[in-house]
């Protein structure tokens, strides 16, 4: 998988009955065109035209923190 990053989105939510903050986790194939991305990066994805089967997603801008 060159130039593929794998990007983990976690959307919260709450079930507003038993009061309990839940959550779950979407997996986005992304186009990093010159392999800039590491593990544990932070990224603003856009969505784009498909480059594969699976990426429909580039990387615009890594966030340092």
């Amino acid at each position: 998988m060159n130039k593929t990053v794998i990007v983990n989105v976690k959307h919260f939510f709450k079930y507003f009955i038993y009061k309990k903050i839940s959550y779950f986790i979407k997996k986005y194939y992304a186009h990093d065109y010159f392999n800039f991305c590491k593990k544990d990066d932070k990224v603003y994805i856009m969505e784009c035209k498909p480059y594969s089967k699976i990426k429909f997603w580039k990387v615009i801008k890594i966030i340092n923190d």
